[in-house]
């Protein structure tokens, strides 16, 4: 029997039933062939080996593609469990998924342990399996059969990973002498892995739940040609230079305290002002486009939270609540904005005419993170969004939505983001409890996304399942200067708060209708975007944000009183500086301004002070000579002013 398969190119060819993703690639190219990991059939990925049988669309994937990388690392995960299992006998296998850069594998080792020392045994025993060329063999079989096997093995955590699953969806997957319980797909053979890396191994409570055993989390990395991994190595030394924590620190901006509480960032006077600067440009944006600035407080009533669904889905991520000395009365600390808005909302009645009203606020919410999965300013318990709600109406939706997406474009620019995609998050049609509203409302709200983004001409990924409970959202994944991805700036669209807070405005027809409520925070949360502005600009801020501008730096003491001068001219100007008073010679100084990655090092000696000048040396590029310090002052005002006009 014949079948037609359908490529890329909307051109279709015929094969006999039962031929294979790598078999269609070898009659197009053996080149093609050789770099095949797996395939794209009718939207699914399936092994390049497993055989088609009815007439499908078929997308062959190589490492060019997101799906082939996940194919790859995810196959390197069984690899290094087949190593784990001959180098340490006995251990049992959690999960092991791969992850945006490489895998991972849960074991338990028993009394045993992985130190770093162990890594290059475990990437050599791999590297051995790989020229083995062991293929991966798929194979269905029954829940029964599935338990037995993993009974007879004495692998209590696959065992309790099956009675999660029904029966007729189970599968097994073998390669060489190991079998793993595991949906796929997986590449070819593990020829295909040429490069490998033992990452780190870290602690992990099974399933996440702290109560249970801890296993090893051993983290690697793979990929099907040396110099991969050699790049990949290199930009990983790139990024500790730029890693946000050791920036923080050394340029003054944040810091943690024991006593404060894990995740609860401090701001330190210079990240005070960097954070500032950011809120005063996004709310000079905002009033143009018309928000208007609301403050909420810090808690609200337990029974907030229930009616907006948030302590149903959030409840247990979130701070447990506070009880008061009256009897049955509980607050929280807010997991989010949102309830406190409606209830503004809520406040006075609304016409028609009213919206849309956009309401905005930089609100500290607070959620109870996993110690371990706490991570400087990018992971915290407590943290600021810019957060505003948009309430307007149905025909509405759209328009404003479009100008959401033109304010995080606008911000994007300010800040030099210039690669960045955009990704629609829609529910799982198959998974419905996990949320909120009528089947009515999500494809309201799913079609006005698609279509706003349409309208601006976004090159948008589509994922499912991705979705917030209430509704459909639009994130911004923004790629940094070394090339990783980042979530930055979300737009959500919401049927359901409003129906939840039984929200109304009165129409042109003098009836009562339900507003339509836009969530929106373009930075996301300012603790995370400053993380990342940090390691995409490596703490070299530009002019108008950093905190620091400029730092006079007298010869000696004798010209201090000069340089205080000068500070107070540039203080006029609104130029930020100080003067570095220590009694360090100059050399000293100008390498510690470098350090600091101060924009503007004006260096005043005797010269300077008889003629009114500032010698000029900038961060990075060297000295600039002498200017007067008016001169300078305008040279400092033009850069911005040409910055932040190229941004209006």
């Amino acid at each position: 029997m014949m079948i037609k398969i359908t490529l890329p190119d909307n051109s279709v060819r015929e094969y006999e039933s039962g031929v294979t993703s790598l078999e269609i690639a070898r009659s197009i190219s053996e080149g093609l062939a050789r770099n095949v990991l797996s395939a794209k059939v009718n939207d699914e990925i399936w092994d390049a080996t497993r055989p088609i049988t009815n007439d499908s669309t078929v997308k062959l994937l190589t490492w060019d593609s997101e799906e082939g990388k996940s194919t790859l690392w995810h196959s390197s995960a069984h690899l290094m469990a087949e190593a784990i299992e001959a180098l340490y006998p006995g251990a049992k296998f959690g999960i092991g998924p791969d992850i945006e850069n490489g895998f991972y594998y849960d074991i338990d080792l028993g009394e045993r342990v992985i130190a770093e020392s162990d890594f290059v045994k475990i990437e050599a025993r791999m590297q051995e399996l790989a020229r083995e060329k062991q293929t991966f063999r798929r194979k269905e079989i029954s829940k029964k059969e599935a338990l037995d096997y993993f009974t007879l093995k004495g692998d209590e955590y696959k065992l309790e990973l099956i009675a999660d699953l029904e029966d007729g969806t189970i599968t097994l997957y073998e390669t060489g002498r190991f079998t793993d319980l595991c949906r796929g797909p997986h590449i070819p053979d593990t020829s295909f892995i040429k490069a490998i890396k033992i990452m780190s191994v870290a602690g992990a409570y099974w399933r996440g739940d702290e109560k249970r055993k801890q296993l090893t989390r051993l983290y690697g990395i793979t990929f099907p040609k040396q110099q991969l991994l050699t790049d990949y190595l290199t930009l990983l030394e790139e990024a500790k230079k730029r890693d946000h924590r050791k920036l923080g620190k050394e340029l003054e901006l944040f810091t943690f305290s024991a006593r404060v509480g894990q995740g609860l960032p401090l701001w330190l006077p210079k990240g005070a002002m960097l954070r500032e600067k950011l809120e005063t440009f996004l709310k000079k944006v905002q009033r143009k486009a018309g928000y208007v600035q609301v403050i909420t407080p810090h808690i609200g009533q337990k029974e907030l939270y229930v009616t907006s669904g948030h302590y149903e889905k959030y409840g247990k991520d979130s701070f447990q609540p506070i009880k008061t000395p009256v009897e049955g009365e509980e607050f929280m600390l807010k997991p989010m904005n949102c309830p406190h808005h409606c209830e503004i909302y809520r406040s006075k009645p609304h016409s028609y005419k009213d919206l849309p009203l956009r309401l905005a606020e930089f609100g500290t919410v607070y959620r109870y993170e996993q110690s371990g999965e706490l991570h400087g300013l990018t992971r915290v318990r407590g943290f600021t969004q810019d957060d505003a709600h948009i309430f307007c109406r149905p025909d509405q939706v759209k328009e404003e939505f479009i100008g959401v997406i033109d304010i995080v474009l606008h911000i994007f620019k300010a800040l030099d983001f210039k690669d960045f995609t955009a990704q629609i998050s829609l529910r799982d049609p198959e998974n419905k409890l996990k949320y909120i509203g009528s089947d009515e409302n999500w494809d309201k709200a799913e079609k006005a996304i698609i279509e706003a983004t349409e309208e601006k001409g976004l090159k948008a990924v589509i994922v499912t399942g991705e979705a917030a409970f209430y509704g459909p959202k639009l994130d911004f994944m923004v790629k940094d200067a070394i090339g990783r991805k980042w979530q930055l700036g979300t737009i959500q669209v919401d049927y359901n708060l409003p129906e939840r807070f039984d929200l109304e405005y009165v129409g042109s027809d003098n009836e009562r209708h339900r507003p339509v409520m836009i969530h929106r925070a373009p930075f996301g949360s300012m603790e995370r975007f400053v993380a990342v502005l940090i390691e995409h600009c490596a703490g070299n801020f530009p002019l108008w944000l950093t905190p620091e501008q400029c730092i006079l730096l007298p010869i000696s003491e004798k010209y201090t009183e000069y340089a205080k001068k000068v500070l107070n001219l540039l203080n006029i100007s609104e130029i930020r500086a100080q003067v570095d008073e220590r009694g360090e010679k100059i050399g000293k100084k100008i390498r510690d301004a470098e350090l600091s990655k101060i924009p503007y090092m004006l260096i005043v000696g005797e010269n300077e002070e008889a003629g009114g000048t500032v010698s000029v040396r900038q961060h990075g590029k060297g000295d600039l000579g002498s200017f007067p310090v008016d001169q300078f002052i305008e040279l400092v005002n033009k850069e911005i002013a040409q910055v932040m006009e190229g941004n209006n």
